[in-house]
Formats: C-alpha cells, structure tokens, sequence
C-alpha cells in the first residue's frame, strides 16, 4: 500500500516535470515466489512494478519512496512505455535496453524526487541518502569483482560495511554482480550524463530553461549509447530549449 501511495503521489505532480505521460499503467505485484529468494528488491518496466515481499523484515521501508521513483514512475515504468510508443523512432530504440540509459534514467529519478518533494520525511531522505551510498559501494564490488579478482565473501564484507542494506540484500546484490559485469557502473555512468546535460541546459538557457521539455527531449528518444544523449541535449539547448512537444510545455 505505500509504494501505491507513492505512485500516486507522483500522479499528481507527473504534469509539472514532463509534458508526454505514457498511455501505458502499470500495477504493483509481489515477486513470484520461485524468484523472490535471489531476487532484488524491486525492478519496474512496461505494465509492472515488481516488488520483493520475500523476507519482509530486511526490506526496509525508507528505501521505498526512492526505490518506487526509480522502478515505478518516472522511472523504469514511465520511461519504457514511452519509448514503445514512440513509433516514429527506429524498432531498436523503442524495445532495445541500454543500460547505462534505462538505469541512468531511473537513477536520476530517485535525484528529480528532490525537486518533486517525493522524500516528505527525514527517513525518506535517508532512504534516498542510503541508496546514493549502496551505488556508490558497488561501484568498487563491480570493479573489484571482475577488474582485481576479489573473491564474493570479500565483496560482502565490503557492502556490509558500507552499506544500510540488510544482510540477504547484501548477498542478493553481490551475486547479482557476479552474474552481470559492468551493470551497476553503468547507473552512474548515465545519471551523470544526464545531469551533466541539464546542468548545462540550465546555464545555456537561464530563464528559458523548461524542465518538461528538457524531460521530453530525453525520453522521446528511446534507448539509446550516452553520446546520443549528450548530442541531443546540446541541440536541445542551440534550438532555445524547445522540447518535441511544444504544444505541451506550456
């Protein structure tokens, strides 16, 4: 119920930051129960926020509001959708998934939910704060794992020390970088890539700078490599900030 009420929360401010919503819903449904063991605590995409009510004690309720702006909406759920319904794009960028695009997006959500006024508690604010330090820790497990030869009982120790995570979150999670090279550096890779645009829009622009075009002009591509993005912005800003959907930005 409260990762509900968060969505909706998100509903009703949704048409201040972007000017195309997707047509597409989704509903919020339990992990299976043949997964939900192994599994992380939430992953969203088109139709379903799934969230992990495995072990319910080690999940911790101040991570939801950053963890459902992420999976859910404007997240994984919300930029998916908008992408498949994007049928003037190539077939690639409306079903392709590109990592360091599709986590880069939902991790700069979680930092937009400042903006937003989604953490409405100082414990949502750690939740947030703790999520930011968990990313950062797996960037050295990643690196460590597959770039220095560092064993899994070392990666753990690692994220527990440095991490608010629980401890099954903590195996779930290294073992999830085992299996997948490179998958968690890729969440910073484009959440900077997409901050460092808007910081750049927002100097070029000043006033004329409108964060719902902004969002639209991300969005409306697709899945797409980080340099695509980055030449996007920049013609975002030398057309004056004007957004695929003018109509919409008002």
């Amino acid at each position: 119920m409260r990762a509900a009420w968060i969505a909706k929360e998100f509903d009703g401010k949704a048409a201040q930051y972007f000017g195309y919503l997707p047509r597409a819903r989704f509903a919020i449904r339990p992990v299976p129960n043949d997964l939900a063991p192994f599994y992380t605590a939430g992953r969203g995409g088109p139709g379903t926020y799934w969230l992990n009510t495995y072990d319910l004690p080690s999940r911790r309720l101040y991570n939801l509001t950053a963890l459902t702006l992420h999976a859910s909406a404007p997240g994984h759920a919300f930029q998916v959708p908008i992408a498949e319904e994007h049928k003037g794009q190539p077939e690639f960028r409306q079903s392709t998934y590109i990592s360091a695009y599709g986590e880069g997006w939902a991790l700069y959500c979680e930092h937009l939910g400042l903006d937003m006024g989604m953490y409405t508690t100082a414990y949502d604010r750690f939740g947030a704060l703790g999520y930011q330090i968990w990313r950062a820790a797996r960037l050295v497990v990643d690196t460590g794992i597959h770039a220095k030869g560092w064993s899994r009982e070392r990666a753990i120790a690692y994220m527990r020390r440095y991490t608010a995570l629980s401890d099954h979150e903590v195996e779930t999670e290294v073992d999830r970088y085992i299996s997948w090279p490179a998958q968690a550096l890729s969440y910073y890779l484009g959440e900077a890539t997409i901050l460092q645009g808007r910081d750049k829009a927002e100097r070029a622009l000043g006033p004329a700078f409108n964060i719902r075009a902004f969002h639209d002009a991300v969005l409306e591509l697709g899945s797409v490599p980080m340099p695509v993005l980055t030449d996007r912005i920049d013609r975002f800003i030398a057309e004056g900030g004007r957004g695929p959907y003018p109509e919409l930005e008002m």
